[in-house]
């Protein structure tokens, strides 16, 4: 029996639509007044001016009264959708008994754990244990560093280039991007970004695959998935803990992406999750999954990892696990690395019982509605409909993606770069009432992120608007 109203009613009914310029007078009287208290840390308001006041479902209306079909979900956080019925009534009432409990035992903490087992990726089911330290996807990466150093005794720290794993100083010790944490080093010591398979950007005639990789990949995946970018990572992850000279002295443990998301919404070939865990497995060291963006059924299995029949030792978590947007962060490992001592990870705020209650509705809600499954259509429907616009439009040279985690990368015309289209874009769907994200190393990828709840109907009428932003901000280089 479903729970909770059906997906189609989840939605303003009036969405997309924008009878104001953008921003509009209340927006920028709110933005103003932001600019005017707030920190220059604010970010997302540069790029989409607006000031929010309701949500519902896929679906957000500013200050102006203004509609918009929502592919953004707060960077991956509403897979239920705004303000889902079903999800914020166990939340209120939850609020209304018991909201701060540290980690006391509650029947939200309990039962939700027992849920995360239920859909807990491969081997983990039935064979872990979750730990909960602060209210962030980095504090959940943070809390990896600590169980990995504290089983192996290592200090060296192994992540990809590329790679995003938070904000705090050993989340960004292992993050890749340059521009997070250029100007707030020294960080952690030991720390090492090897290359990420990147099959869009491998060069024609490249080699040998299947005689570079240091796994035989036709042993773990049936055969060797023939693309060099994914066998030049796994030689690199090799070398670095088998090299004498490699640099890296007694490594703790491997953490990825199983899709990267703000690197672009890189998908790996399929040989490198399993060999990256043959190689960890190989060193006893342990492989951290980061699906804090990826998780939750945002590429329509529960955790990502799932696409590639792998068993993480570890699974970092956040965003959507709260439900409806409640911030918590969370660690599933495998039992036999439950070797710490009371507080040997602990946090003030691991104990936030409505947003357990909320990512225990939420589980519910998508099981219900057979929301896994609509996530995986819908997805492919998007991923189908740019493919056909990339035809006609050569700056269109890759899209790529997992169920509703859709990369859209643009090359640089002459006339335009790549940065500069996505930019356009974003600029042309706010106008007309949708919202979209970038990514990527120079933020050349469009990022579609819409909250799994979306209908056909609102991704249909989406796609129609994206289509003419990408048409009008590639018209020059076209006409060339």
């Amino acid at each position: 029996m479903s729970v909770g109203p059906p997906i189609h009613e989840l939605h303003f009914d009036d969405a997309p639509s924008v009878t104001t310029p953008i921003p509009g007078p209340k927006s920028k009287k709110l933005l103003d007044r932001q600019q005017s208290v707030d920190s220059s840390a604010v970010a997302y308001p540069k790029s989409v001016p607006i000031a929010l006041e309701e949500g519902r479902g896929a679906t957000l209306r500013d200050a102006d009264g203004n509609t918009f079909i929502d592919f953004f979900a707060g960077i991956g956080v509403l897979n239920v959708g705004h303000s889902n019925p079903y999800v914020i009534e166990a939340v209120n009432e939850q609020t209304g008994k018991l909201v701060h409990s540290i980690d006391f035992p509650t029947e939200a903490r309990v039962e939700f754990i027992e849920r995360l087992n239920d859909i807990a990726p491969g081997g983990l089911q039935d064979s872990n244990r979750v730990v909960f330290g602060g209210p962030s996807g980095s504090d959940a990466i943070e809390g990896s560093i600590k169980l990995a150093k504290h089983n192996t005794g290592g200090t060296g720290l192994i992540a990809f280039q590329g790679s995003y794993h938070g904000a705090t100083a050993g989340a960004l010790s292992i993050t890749g991007g340059k521009s997070y944490k250029e100007n707030y080093t020294p960080l952690l010591p030991d720390t090492i970004n090897l290359p990420y398979p990147y099959p869009y950007r491998e060069r024609a005639g490249d080699g040998d695959a299947e005689a570079v990789c240091p796994v035989g990949c036709g042993d773990v995946v049936g055969e060797c998935c023939g693309r060099m970018s994914c066998a030049r990572s796994l030689q690199a992850v090799q070398e670095v803990l088998e090299d004498p000279y490699s640099g890296l002295t007694n490594p703790a443990g491997i953490w990825v992406e199983p899709i990267q998301g703000e690197g672009g919404i890189v998908v790996p070939p399929k040989g490198f999750l399993k060999g990256l865990k043959e190689i960890s497995d190989e060193h006893d060291i342990p492989l951290i999954v980061d699906e804090i963006q990826s998780g939750f059924g945002r590429t329509g299995k529960w955790f990502a990892s799932e696409w590639y029949d792998v068993t993480p030792d570890a699974v970092t978590m956040a965003k959507g696990i709260g439900g409806a947007g409640l911030p918590i962060g969370a660690m599933m490992y495998h039992e036999d690395l439950d070797t710490w001592g009371p507080g040997g990870h602990m946090g003030t705020f691991r104990g936030n019982a409505p947003a357990m209650v909320g990512g225990l509705r939420a589980i519910e809600y998508i099981e219900s509605h057979g929301v896994l499954e609509h996530t995986r259509e819908l997805g492919e429907l998007i991923r189908e409909r740019l493919r056909e616009i990339a035809e006609r439009v050569p700056a269109l040279v890759d899209v790529r993606g997992q169920g509703l985690f859709v990369g859209a990368e643009f090359a640089d015309t002459g006339e335009k770069s790549g940065k500069e289209i996505v930019a356009d874009i974003q600029r042309y769907c706010l106008e007309n009432g949708v919202l979209v994200w970038k990514a990527g190393r120079t933020n050349e990828v469009l990022r579609l992120i819409p909250p799994l709840v979306i209908t056909r109907e609102l991704v249909e009428t989406a796609l129609e608007i994206i289509a003419d932003g990408i048409e009008a901000s590639t018209a020059a280089a076209q006409r060339t």
